[in-house]
């Protein structure tokens, strides 16, 4: 969508993007600052942060008015990056020009930014500067951010934002309108058509300071304001790193399904992580935070006409303490600057985050330890390795022991290759093992035909078949050259792995190579950002060998870091800390919208007006299959469709679990198989339609599945139910072997139906009679470690249901259980039900409520009988198949088991009746509407595009009132006691009529006084009649009128256009001290005779008619050599001018028998 920039430079300067349909106004309020510093790099601002008001409306809203603005010649906007404050300036960035650099899937690009120009909001005194500095062609000496370096300039006249143009405009940043860039393809949610600011990933969007007022602003707007401000994409998220796409050939590329030529593609997208970000001797090691210096997620993503696959691997500095000086090559020391014990929480912070984010990790180490500068960080990190938390065993199965969350290996790369880069592979027999079991992402596209009767429609989903469940963490000293050629091995690696796992034999030579290619590509811009200068080495991950002409721009490189990192890299990295936001005295804006703030609050206290309540109905479903596979053909309506009341037998939602799906040997549970997953969702799916069919009901189809090894979740639905079903996502948790493998865990799948969110768990606990205390470990770990988008858990759903095989056992002799099975006596079996009891202590599931079962244990049976386990290890009958719940919403009908007998388990299912909440849209658009007229009326021109010079935006910071109930805080201009900023109006009246308020009573009207709160005031006696001046205020004019006889002025030698006279009084020469005579026809008096100036008296260029009759003396003379007074009489009647007389000082100069009684009046 075309975004165009406007501007308004007055009365009050403002900044407008708009779109076709909308436009955001930003607006800076002057008042927030109150001096600029003189620095030249740092932002400092006096007192509290800046503030600018800001707006986001439709073109056709009521009161926008856009004719004051002007275009700005930015014709090809692509969005802004935020706002910053530079020397007490407010910037506003925009992309200027960008280009695709990545097709990830269809319709996901990614576009590399090209040009960035900062807008100032508060001042004009940059407009002409910033595309004037910067050479629109420039020449081979670049620096390293792709400009001329910066010889001979003036900084004088150089933009404040030219050092971040440069760094933004260098071709390392990226955006994405179409998909959240800053997450990998397994953690972005299939169904999102916009980007949603909020839910980036902070870590990788190096915008963070300059964006997050507008995501604070986004997020206070209504859903259809937000709605329409990501399908703007006005806001951008910036990601630095590198991202590009080759296109395979079909004659190359593998996989394939459809002959149609179209090619595959092959992407790898780089992610920087900006929370330790800087140069290279700037920035090492980690942080107090967890954080370390050029920390990188790489991802592989293959996609073929029907597959996706992805693979994720990170880089990142020595997690220690470390710092390196720059200087010549023998200068560069090492120094260890903390103590094992004072790195191990920041050592730990790291590494659990990256447990937290992706699973186990396996530590890849290329130091050499044939170098003594690195020696000493392996013996320091190996250290801390084997003292890492992750590695402390918690539970007391024997299986725990044998596997570690953090796993290490130290791989001496230049020992191993010794320039032979292609002994590189040698790593590969290392970790293999690890490789197959962390996995990959995959999924797949589906098509589906769902309908009622002989109306059917198409489809479209993506399946998704696998998860990765770990991840490969690789460094060396600076995480570039040597990394770089170790990751392009492990990425190569996975590919084949799962090549060979489709059945697809080894790849042509030509797809290899266009890998290559793009690692390559890959290694040399991640160089360039830290470095200065691109990867070594890159030439043999290029073409697959060394060479000469290789080795030469190796040295070449070398030769450039040192010169680089020893005289630019302290501009580079104050720059970087510039962009985010971490220069000393640096504040964000503050941005304030007066009306969709307030509109929003409204709108929600007003929610019931437009929710109300249904009802659907959830059918829960559980079931052991014991890897057998016989039952796919069997019939599965006992279960799946049971005999019930006419309106219940369809409802919206079926939940199907199963665990053991697979047989769980040693093969198996390292690694998930999609395939028997499928077969059973389709027989799932064929019952479902079948008995929909017999009932006249629509088909059913998959909204999503998950698998983790054994264990599997797939949700099915009435294809009618599919629009008011948004945010579905998905998310496994291991806990088999302490989570390292995946026979024992959770899959959960969450989605929101309407306005309602809810959450289902499928679980697999850890068996053995005595082991509940593993079980209960196993439900926290998966209730706290489990994690959807925007690190939603599993609590924080208003609907939750966890099913599956709980392993909870009864806690009885065999014998007895068995006596109590016969007599179905199942209250004393629940009594002493391992989970009942856990649940009761509160030590497992808190909050949840389970409805007591009524049906017959339903685990162990013999095959195909109902005679429970006959075996040597005579298993004691137990419930471990459940169904727990949470949430008031949640009435549950039905709990049962069904009666199918290929497996040693008894299928569990549970109906329930949900009570889900719809907006009404329409009526919720109304109220927004109607409200957001009142607000605009309300606060009248206090918006981003007023016109006025006076703001008030101080007023209307913070309106909100502290409670319900109360009124908004006041301010220096606003009162909230007032009708909207109007002056108060007393309309109290006094008791009497001579009374007024005392003055003599204390201004706090809760202070103790004997004073009353009314005085009488006598009125003076009236002032008798006397002869007024010409010298009395304007009040009096219409007496003074009254008293001046009409007459008919004499005709003048020399007529003249007749106007107004006037006499001055002493004060100020302003039209309410005038006294305003007849018009008359005058002729030009006599030059003036020079006289002394006054101090005391203005000039006055004016006459009048007078005659003796008249009471109004003769005009005095002029005065401060200004136009000759006209004597009053003299013109009309013919009388001579006075003569002039000795200044006096004194008020009245003017002499004549006329003036006999009047007083002198000394100047007070």
């Amino acid at each position: 969508m075309p975004i165009k920039v406007f501007m308004r430079d007055a009365p009050q300067r403002a900044i407008a993007l708009s779109t076709e349909t909308h436009v955001l106004i930003f607006r800076h309020s002057p008042s927030t600052f109150s001096s600029k510093t003189n620095a030249s790099t740092q932002s400092f601002a006096d007192g509290s942060p800046p503030k600018c008001i800001v707006e986001f409306s439709p073109w056709d809203a009521e009161g926008l008015d856009m004719s004051d603005y002007r275009t700005l010649p930015s014709l090809d906007t692509k969005g802004t990056l935020g706002l910053i404050t530079i020397n007490g300036d407010i910037f506003l960035a925009v992309v200027a020009d960008s280009k695709k650099a990545a097709t990830v899937r269809p319709g996901e690009t990614v576009q590399q930014i090209r040009n960035v120009e900062f807008h100032c909001l508060s001042s004009g005194d940059y407009d002409h500067l910033l595309n004037s500095q910067v050479n629109p062609f420039p020449g081979d000496g670049m620096d390293t951010d792709g400009f001329e370096p910066p010889i001979n300039r003036d900084t004088a006249f150089e933009h404040p934002c030219l050092a971040l143009k440069k760094l933004l405009s260098g071709g390392s940043f990226y955006y994405s309108t179409d998909f959240d860039l800053t997450k990998r393809l397994q953690d972005r949610p299939t169904d999102s058509t916009t980007v949603a600011l909020d839910s980036l990933d902070a870590g990788f969007l190096w915008n963070t300071h300059m964006i997050q007022p507008l995501v604070e602003f986004r997020s206070r707007l209504a859903d259809r304001e937000k709605a329409a401000l990501d399908q703007s994409g006005i806001l951008t998220s910036a990601m630095r790193g590198f991202a590009a796409t080759v296109n395979v050939p079909a004659s190359s590329s593998p996989l394939r399904y459809n002959d149609i030529g179209m090619p595959s593609t092959m992407t790898l997208i780089s992610r920087l992580s900006c929370r330790r970000a800087g140069t290279r001797f700037n920035a090492r090691g980690i942080d107090d935070d967890g954080n370390v210096a050029n920390f990188v997620e790489t991802e592989t993503i293959f996609c073929t006409d029907q597959l996706c696959f992805s693979y994720v691997q990170c880089r990142g500095s020595v997690p220690l303490f470390w710092e390196q000086q720059s200087g010549l090559p023998t200068q560069q020391k090492i120094q260890i600057t903390r103590s094992p014990e004072a790195t191990k929480p920041a050592f730990d912070k790291h590494f659990e985050g990256l447990v937290k984010a992706y699973g186990d990790v396996y530590i890849l180490n290329l130091l050499s330890d044939e170098k003594p500068q690195e020696a000493q960080l392996i013996r320091f990190y190996e250290s801390q390795v084997q003292a890492s938390a992750l590695n402390e065993h918690q539970g007391r199965n024997a299986e725990t022991e044998e596997h570690k969350h953090l796993q290490s290996l130290t791989y001496d790369f230049h020992s191993e290759t010794r320039g032979n880069y292609d002994a590189a592979r040698g790593i590969r027999r290392y970790i293999l093992e690890s490789a197959m079991a962390f996995e990959y992402f995959l999924t797949e596209d589906t098509v589906e035909k769902v309908g009622k009767g002989e109306r059917k429609h198409s489809v479209y989903g993506q399946n998704e078949v696998l998860t990765q469940n770990g991840i490969f963490r690789t460094n060396c000293l600076d995480c570039l050259d040597r990394t770089n050629v170790v990751q392009t091995n492990l990425s190569e690696m996975m590919l084949e792995i799962f090549l060979k796992q489709q059945g697809e034999d080894r790849p042509t030579s030509d797809f290899w190579a266009r890998h290559g290619m793009l690692w390559a590509d890959n290694g040399d811009t991640l160089a360039k950002i830290y470095t200065g200068t691109g990867a070594l080495k890159s030439s043999y991950t290029r073409a697959g060998k060394t060479s000469f002409a290789g080795l030469f721009a190796d040295a070449r490189k070398s030769v450039q870091r040192l010169y680089i990192n020893n005289f630019e890299d302290k501009g580079r990295q104050n720059t970087i800390d510039m962009l985010l936001g971490r220069l000393v005295g640096q504040q964000p804006v503050t941005l304030f919208d007066p009306i969709n703030d307030w509109v929003t609050a409204e709108v929600g206290r007003r929610a019931p007006e437009y929710t109300s309540a249904e009802q659907i109905n959830i059918w829960i479903g559980t079931f052991n299959l014991n890897g057998k596979t016989e039952g796919v053909g069997e019939d599965l309506s006992p279960w799946l469709c049971p005999d019930i009341e006419q309106e219940l037998r369809l409802p919206e939602i079926y939940a199907v679990a199963f665990q053991e799906i697979v047989q769980l040997d040693v093969q198996q549970i390292m690694a998930t198989d999609p395939h028997r997953r499928q077969v059973w969702e389709d027989a799932v799916r064929k019952t479902l339609n079948r008995n929909a069919k017999r009932f006249g009901g629509e088909d059913y189809v998959l909204l999503r599945g998950g698998q983790l090894v054994g264990a599997s979740l797939s949700v099915f639905v009435k294809a009618s139910v599919l629009p008011l079903i948004k945010n579905v996502e998905g998310s496994v948790k291991k806990t088999g072997m302490s989570g390292m493998a995946g026979n024992k865990g959770a899959v959960a799948i969450r989605f929101e139906y309407a306005d309602t969110s809810i959450c289902l768990v499928t679980a697999h606990l850890a068996a053995g009679f005595q082991n509940y205390d593993e079980r209960n470990q196993d439900y926290r770990t998966i209730s706290e470690g489990l994690r959807f988008q925007r690190d939603r858990s599993i609590s924080d759903h208003k609907t939750i249901i966890w099913f599956g095989d709980f392993n909870y056992r009864i806690g009885m002799g065999n014998e007895r259980a068995r006596h109590l099975v016969e007599k179905r006596d199942l209250g004393t079996l629940y009594e002493n039900d391992q989970l009942n009891l856990q649940m009761v202590h509160g030590l497992t599931f808190p909050h949840y409520s389970e409805k007591t079962p009524s049906f017959l244990p339903t685990y162990k049976f013999n095959l195909g009988t109902d005679d429970y386990d006959t075996s040597e290890k005579a298993r004691i009958p137990a419930w471990t198949d459940r169904i727990l719940t949470r949430g008031d919403n949640l009435r549950q009908l039905y709990y049962d088991s069904a009666p199918l007998r290929f497996s040693d388990h008894r299928p569990v299912w549970g109906l329930f009746k949900c009570t889900i909440n719809v907006i009404d849209q329409a009526k919720k658009d109304q109220i927004s509407g109607e409200l957001y007229l009142k607000r605009r009326e309300m606060i009248g021109d206090h918006v981003a595009n007023q016109r006025t010079e006076d703001s008030d935006l101080e007023s209307l910071v913070g309106y909100d009132s502290i409670a319900p109930g109360l009124p908004p805080a006041s301010s220096d201009k606003r009162k909230w006691w007032l009708d909207n900023g109007m002056p108060a109006r007393s309309n109290i009246q006094p008791p009497k009529n001579q009374q007024v308020p005392n003055p003599a009573r204390p201004p706090n009207p809760w202070t103790p006084t004997s004073e009353p709160d009314w005085v009488e005031v006598d009125k003076p006696p009236p002032i008798p009649s006397r002869t007024p001046s010409v010298y009395s205020t304007a009040s009096r004019t219409d007496t003074i009128r009254s008293e001046i006889p009409s007459r008919k002025a004499a005709p003048p030698p020399e007529p003249l256009p007749p106007r107004p006279a006037t006499f001055h009084t002493d004060g100020p020469s302003d039209s309410d001290n005038r006294v305003h005579l007849k018009h008359t026809l005058r002729k030009p008096a006599p030059p003036p005779k020079p006289a002394k100036p006054s101090l005391l008296r203005g000039e006055s260029t004016q006459s009048t008619a007078s005659s003796r009759a008249a009471v109004a003396p003769p005009v005095p003379a002029p005065r401060r050599g200004g136009a000759p007074a006209e004597r009053g009489g003299g013109n009309g009647g013919g009388n001579p001018p006075l003569p002039p007389r000795r200044a006096t000082g004194l008020m009245d100069e003017a002499g004549g028998e006329e003036l006999k009684g009047w007083e002198a009046l000394k100047p007070s």
